[in-house]
């Protein structure tokens, strides 16, 4: 396919055996890890864990990338789509809330075609950093229960420096306006994990408070009370940012508590986490071996 899933739109001719294009990635699906994951939010990880796959790969370039081993070096092992509808299965008989799809975008065709194979009974999640097509998205119709984005920034440069992401900020607003329009607010069961709807995410970034105090502005005048939004404070320096003069440490209280006060000024539904996850701990390892 001249592949043009993405907002990168980079038309380049991708089969199962050539790597062109802006991921560097072939059609066929790569995997870095396939198990429960317990460090989503509330609502996601529940008690039983999230079932949670890592993909190879992504639509974005984040230079902070705590994946950046999966996202940027393309770290994982190639199966098929069988094999996938086969774990969202293995999963699914370890009792997870959900299947998790992180960063996804890149292989969509073939992983369409695992949902065709089996739809799990379970809610599925599509967890992405924001940066995404439209009309790409209408293909998940259907098929995605909840939508996980991230909405990392307020300004363009941002995006495209720390991210590599031309008009960053209308992209993902487009983006997160049709799964709201697919969706709708997230949903939680009596139990309090989510069956349905968006949960935007935030990350609060070291020397950015300016930043995200804007990007919480910006969608609650976009979204106003179909907003649920998860503020993150786990930023740990990765991959090219451990050097980087504004981004090589870890956010502090002063700063995480200053976007904070403004979420609860603003009288936004939804969750903040606490500072000490901000550590290498919460990492996953990438050891996923097709069996």
């Amino acid at each position: 396919m001249n592949c043009k899933l993405c907002p990168h739109k980079c038309g380049a001719l991708r089969t199962k055996d050539t790597t062109d294009g802006k991921c560097r990635l072939t059609t066929t699906v790569k995997v870095a890890r396939i198990a429960p994951h317990m460090w989503e939010e509330p609502p996601i990880s529940g008690t039983k864990g999230s079932g949670t796959v890592f993909f190879s790969g992504c639509t974005l370039s984040c230079i902070f990338c705590q994946n950046y081993k999966i996202s940027a070096e393309n770290l994982g092992t190639s199966i098929t789509a069988k094999k996938l509808s086969e774990e969202y299965k293995r999963l699914e008989a370890m009792n997870v809330h959900n299947i998790n799809l992180v960063s996804a975008t890149q292989f969509l065709p073939e992983i369409i075609k695992s949902f065709e194979i089996y739809k799990p009974a379970v809610p599925v999640v599509y967890n992405t950093g924001g940066f995404e097509r439209v009309e790409t998205l209408k293909a998940l119709e259907g098929i995605v229960d909840i939508y996980l984005p991230d909405f990392k920034y307020s300004d363009n440069k941002l995006g495209l420096e720390y991210s590599g992401a031309e008009n960053y900020v209308e992209t993902a607003l487009s983006a997160i306006s049709e799964m709201i329009r697919q969706k709708g607010k997230l949903v939680l069961d009596d139990e309090g994990i989510a069956v349905r709807g968006v949960l935007v995410r935030h990350l609060v970034l070291p020397n950015h408070t300016k930043n995200s105090i804007e990007a919480l502005n910006i969608l609650k005048e976009n979204f106003g009370d179909n907003l649920t939004l998860s503020l993150m404070g786990q930023y740990v320096p990765a991959g090219k940012a451990c050097e980087h003069p504004k981004l090589g440490r870890k956010i502090t209280k002063r700063e995480y508590q200053k976007v904070l006060a403004h979420l609860l000024n603003l009288e936004i539904d939804g969750y903040s986490q606490e500072l000490k996850s901000a550590s290498e701990e919460y990492i996953p390892h990438w050891d996923y071996e097709a069996k």
